[in-house]
C-alpha cells in the first residue's frame, strides 16, 4: 500500500542496459520537446520540480516506479537528450564526481550557450551551492547527497533535482527545488518537494521548518555576539556540566555514533535518542570567522564556507538549550508534496491537480515522434504507475474519509 506522505526509495546497483538507456534518451527528448513547444521551459522545469510528476515520468521511460536509480539515470538520460538549441535548456551536474563539476559547468555553458548576464550567471552559482548546503546541513535527515542537478534556460530561471543516500537503511531521498517557488529564500520551506522514506522513528533536524524562525534569530544572534566566542563556548560548559561527572572533556572524547553525532544523556528526549546529539567537536577557528563576517542573516550564516552541519547543529542546540528557542524536530519529508498528503497534511491529495499533470505526460507521449510500440508501451507504464499511486491507496481510504480529494 502507498503512503503519500512518504515512499521508500531501495538503493540500487549496477547500471541500466545500453538499449533502455538509447530508448530512455529518444524518448525524453521527444517528451521534452512537446511540453517546451507547447508551454515554454519555465513549464517544463516546474514540472520536474513536482517529485510524484517526476516518478511518473521516470516509470514513462523505463524505470521501477520506485527505485532510486530513477532519479540518478533519468536526469543523465536529460542531460544526454536535451540541447540548448533544440530545447533551450541546460543541465549541469551529476552524480558522485559529475556533481562536484556543476559551477564549472555553469560557467562555461552560460558562457557558450546563454547570453546571461554576470549576474545572472552568478545567481546561478549560489542557488546550486545553497540548495546543496541546505539539504546537506540546514535539514539533518541523515541522508548524504551524492547527486545534483541543476536545470536552467536562458532566462535565469532554475530547477534543482538532487539525491541523498542512508547508508544504514540502504534507501535514498530525492530533494526538489524551483526557483519560482523562493518566495521566502533558501531558509523558509524552500522546497517545491521531498520525496523518500520518512525517519519516523528518528528526530530531523529541520532548520528550514517555519517553527524554526525564532531558532534561526537566537543562532543568529550567538555567532554575531559581543562577547565574540567566549559566550558559546560558555553555553557548551553548561550543557555539557549539567551532570557532575560529565566534564566537556569527557562527551568530546565518547565514542563516535550516529553520524559523528553525540547524546547528551541529561537532554535526551525519551522517544527518540537522536534528539539532543550534540557534535564531536567546534571547529572555533571557524567561529571566530563567522563572527570576524558577521552575517546579517541566518542565510548568510549557512552560505559561509566552511559552515557545515556540526556548526548548523551545535549553535542551534545551544539556542534552544540555554535560551529556549525552539526548533523544528518534524521529518520534511512528510510535509511537502506538491499534491498533498493522504492524512490530509499540509492538505488532501488534490486528485484533479494530479489528473491534469498525468494528461500532460500522456499528451506528450501521444504528440511525441516514437513509434507505435514505443508510444503503446509508454502510456502502459503510465497507467500501471497512476494504478500503484492512487486507485488501491484511494479504495482503502475513501471509505472512512468521504472528503478525500478537498482541500483541509
Amino acid at each position: 500500500m502507498v503512503n503519500y506522505n512518504s515512499i521508500t526509495l531501495p538503493l540500487h546497483s549496477g547500471n541500466p542496459p545500453t538499449y533502455l538507456i538509447r530508448r530512455m534518451t529518444k524518448l525524453a527528448g521527444c517528451i521534452t520537446k512537446v511540453i517546451i513547444d507547447d508551454k515554454g521551459t519555465l513549464e517544463f522545469m516546474k514540472k520536474l520540480s513536482d517529485p510524484l510528476w517526476f516518478q511518473a515520468f521516470g516509470c514513462v521511460l523505463g524505470f521501477d516506479w520506485h527505485s532510486s536509480g530513477l532519479t540518478t539515470v533519468v536526469m543523465a538520460v536529460l542531460k544526454q537528450s536535451l540541447s540548448v538549441e533544440s530545447h533551450g535548456i541546460a543541465i549541469a551536474g551529476g552524480k558522485g564526481k559529475k556533481a562536484k563539476g556543476t559551477l564549472g559547468e555553469i560557467q562555461n555553458i552560460c558562457n557558450h550557450e546563454f547570453n546571461l548576464t554576470e549576474d545572472k550567471i552568478q545567481t546561478l552559482i549560489y542557488a546550486s551551492k545553497m540548495c546543496a548546503k541546505v539539504d546537506n546541513c540546514a535539514i539533518q535527515d541523515f541522508y548524504a547527497l551524492y547527486h545534483h542537478n541543476i536545470i536552467f534556460d536562458g532566462c535565469g530561471n532554475w530547477s534543482v533535482v538532487q539525491q541523498g543516500m542512508n547508508t544504514s537503511t540502504n534507501t535514498s531521498r530525492r530533494y526538489h527545488w524551483f526557483s519560482k517557488w523562493l518566495k521566502n529564500g533558501y531558509v523558509l520551506e524552500p522546497h517545491s518537494g521531498l520525496i523518500g522514506d520518512a525517519n519516523f522513528g528518528n528526530k530531523v533536524l529541520d532548520m528550514t521548518n517555519r517553527n524554526s524562525i525564532e531558532n534561526q534569530k537566537t543562532s543568529l544572534d550567538l555567532v554575531n555576539d559581543h562577547q565574540n566566542l567566549a559566550n558559546i563556548y560558555d553555553s557548551l560548559s553548561k550543557i555539557s556540566t549539567r551532570r557532575k561527572d560529565m566534564s566537556i572533556d569527557n562527551w568530546i572524547n565518547q565514542p563516535v555514533i550516529n553520524n559523528n553525532l553525540f547524546r547528551l544523556p541529561e537532554f535526551s528526549d525519551p522517544a527518540s535518542d537522536l534528539h539532543y546529539y550534540m557534535p564531536r567537536k567546534i571547529d572555533w577557528n571557524l567561529m571566530r570567522k563567522i563572527y570576524d563576517i558577521h552575517p546579517s542573516t541566518y542565510e548568510e550564516f549557512l552560505s559561509i564556507p566552511g559552515v557545515g552541519p556540526s556548526t548548523i547543529r551545535a549553535v542551534s542546540l545551544i539556542a534552544e538549550l540555554i535560551f529556549g528557542s525552539k526548533t523544528s524536530w518534524n521529518d520534511p519529508v512528510k510535509f511537502t508534496f506538491a499534491h498533498g498528503g493522504k492524512d490530509g497534511v499540509p492538505f488532501f491529495i488534490d486528485k484533479s491537480n494530479y489528473d491534469e499533470s498525468t494528461r500532460l505526460l500522456q499528451s506528450c507521449i501521444e504528440g511525441a515522434e516514437i513509434s507505435r510500440e514505443e508510444r503503446v508501451s509508454s502510456l502502459k507504464k503510465l497507467t500501471e504507475f497512476n494504478h500503484r499511486m492512487f486507485n488501491q491507496e484511494n479504495k482503502d481510504y475513501q471509505s472512512c474519509n468521504p472528503n478525500l480529494g478537498k482541500n483541509s
